[in-house]
């Protein structure tokens, strides 16, 4: 009986391991999406990426007063034309444009994670339906700061 509860406990646990390395591996290359969207004009990502209920806002530093200013909010459709945009002006950017996306935390239906592009600082909150891992919420600041970078 013991070598049994044993073998279960230990196929219980591989189970939920690989269930958070998959979750991971989701999470991961949602952020890689949201990324290609905004650095290569990819709507096709950002879509796999945003989810239509997307609520995006930030503040950006005024050069003047120093002051992060609020910025507009970014719905799903604002997104998308952004990115359009991106690719009409021809204005994509470089693998060698700096980009980092670190996942903070995982749990069963949502998780957080914190983006770093050209443009700034993104903290995100994820959920997953359906077995996949979009984004919800975005807060940003910007420019990007060169302690970001490093």
């Amino acid at each position: 009986m013991k070598s049994l509860l044993a073998t279960l406990l230990l196929l219980f646990s591989f189970s939920v391991f690989a269930q958070d390395k998959s979750d991971k591996a989701q999470i991961e290359t949602t952020l890689n999406n949201y990324l290609d969207g905004f650095y290569k004009g990819d709507t096709l990502k950002l879509k796999a990426a945003l989810k239509p209920r997307l609520y995006k806002f930030g503040y950006w530093k005024n050069k003047e007063s120093g002051e992060y200013e609020y910025y507009d909010q970014m719905t799903f459709d604002k997104a998308i034309d952004f990115a359009k945009r991106i690719k009409k002006n021809n204005q994509q950017k470089g693998d060698d444009v700096i980009r980092k996306a670190e996942i903070l935390e995982v749990s069963n239906h949502i998780a957080a994670a914190k983006v770093i592009g050209f443009w700034g600082v993104d903290y995100m909150l994820l959920s997953k339906e359906d077995s996949k891992w979009m984004i919800e919420q975005v807060i940003w600041e910007g420019p990007l700061e060169k302690s970001h970078t490093n």
